[in-house]
């Protein structure tokens, strides 16, 4: 997906599915990916949606529910308890129009059996990408009494243009492309537009491209027609068509083969796709975001000329957090008010640790703020986080000294480290350092670092 990402563990996945061959096929290839949570008992599907809180859930239509109305009475129930949560219902070929109806009902997507596991993947990275947009915007909205505009916080100039620009372009129906760094909140300012403009009643259908197979991507975003079973012809609903009257988001586009770029700018200038023989008219809006310069990307053939055009007629740029200046200490304080609390805690930063917060550099952007955030409330004791905590003691560690003094006690580490990794093997040491022997010999005599010992 990234470079740089910052990963807390398996997303939870509930599985609800009285037959065993789905179940097995399921446990097959998905338990690596996801921690499964597999049951057939309502009871015991209530406990879980209390106790782990998952993200996706995948509702057999014939599970018997307690109510005798199977699938759309669970459906139901589990909208109800947790309004975020992402339900995907399976169901028969037989039975897709009860499919569709669920969706009508709140589901998130459908699979008919016997389901495409790559399929089934696709849909389940999109829920879980909708669920964490949808959750950052609730849980920053309400995280603490400052300013926030549709759950990004920030006070800065920098975000307060985002937001002055986010506020006239919602208002439109123009075509746009949002660029920043890994982390900068590009889905969130998507996201926000949707909500404020006049397409808020329809969906916001959010694409990341890089995180499917090239082969499977364009059926998702296109749709397809296929043999699901012997002499059965099925269509699958495309990602376009479902932001009918809605938004849809593509994240990473320049991930997209030449092919591809080439039919969505067919898309953007037609406002039509083609499937089985025949014309499909979208009203949607589209907004598209990356983290790489696109046109460097033109300039090297790597990204289509038109389709360029297309898309930066409006452009939203989202600042790194080094360039709002006095948002990080905002940013961290709502941050820590929000996991302290799902943790029961009552936690402040220690002096050092939010100067160690507004020293760092943060290259993963609010991603990796977040996420070292979540650590520390966690790791916090006696109510107070430190920069161990946030594992940000380096800068610390150079407090008060003199360039010259940090320069050479950093030296010092580095060449100590080296020397124990390849258990005191000078030559090996100067390799991995990419200097010459004289060289090292010459560092640890100025260092006072021992070759006896080494």
């Amino acid at each position: 997906m990234c470079p740089l990402e910052y990963q807390m563990g398996k997303s939870k996945l509930l599985i609800i599915e009285h037959d065993s061959e789905s179940r097995a096929l399921i446990n097959r290839t998905l338990a690596s990916e996801y921690d499964l949570l597999v049951v057939d008992d309502w009871q015991t599907i209530l406990r879980l949606l209390e106790q782990e809180r998952p993200a996706v859930a995948m509702l057999s239509l014939d599970f018997q529910h307690t109510a005798g109305q199977q699938g759309f009475s669970a459906l139901s129930e589990m909208l109800q308890f947790d309004p975020l949560l992402k339900v995907i219902v399976v169901a028969e070929q037989n039975d897709k129009a009860n499919a569709v109806e669920a969706m009508v009902r709140g589901a998130f997507d459908f699979l008919c059996k016997p389901f495409n596991i790559d399929e089934l993947r696709i849909v389940l990275t999109r829920a879980l990408y909708i669920h964490e947009l949808e959750w950052e915007q609730r849980e920053s909205a309400k995280s603490v009494q400052i300013d926030s505009f549709e759950g990004i916080i920030g006070d800065s100039p920098a975000i307060q243009s985002v937001f002055g620009m986010i506020r006239k372009i919602a208002t439109t129906d123009a075509t746009l492309l949002i660029v920043g760094e890994i982390g900068t909140g590009k889905g969130m300012a998507a996201h926000a537009i949707h909500r404020l403009s006049s397409r808020a009643g329809g969906q916001f259908v959010a694409i990341n491209c890089s995180a499917i197979p090239e082969n499977l991507l364009e059926a998702e975003l296109f749709g397809h027609e296929h043999d699901s079973q012997a002499g059965v012809r099925a269509q699958r609903q495309s990602r376009i068509e479902a932001a009918q009257h809605g938004t849809l988001f593509l994240d990473e586009i320049s991930e997209l083969s030449p092919a591809l770029q080439l039919k969505l700018l067919r898309f953007l200038q037609e406002r039509q796709i083609e499937r089985a023989g025949r014309r499909i008219s979208v009203d949607a809006r589209f907004v598209a975001a990356t983290d790489i310069d696109l046109a460097k990307a033109k300039n090297e053939g790597r990204f289509n000329h038109e389709l360029y055009e297309n898309l930066t007629a409006v452009v939203i740029y989202m600042p790194p957090l080094r360039e709002r200046q006095g948002d990080i200490s905002i940013l961290a304080t709502a941050l820590l008010q929000r996991y302290a609390g799902m943790h029961g805690k009552n936690l402040t930063f220690t002096q050092k640790a939010l100067k160690a917060v507004e020293s760092h550099e943060w290259p993963g952007n609010i991603r990796e703020l977040e996420n070292r955030i979540k650590r520390a409330a966690i790791m916090a004791e006696n109510g107070r986080v430190t920069p161990e905590d946030l594992e940000l003691t380096s800068l610390i560690a150079y407090e008060g000294k003199s360039l010259g003094q940090a320069r050479h006690e950093l030296e010092r580490r580095m060449i100590e480290a080296a020397i124990a990794r390849n258990k005191g093997n000078l030559s090996r040491t100067a390799l991995e350092l990419e200097i010459s022997r004289p060289t090292l010999y010459e560092l640890m005599d100025k260092l006072g670092i021992s070759r006896k010992s080494a």
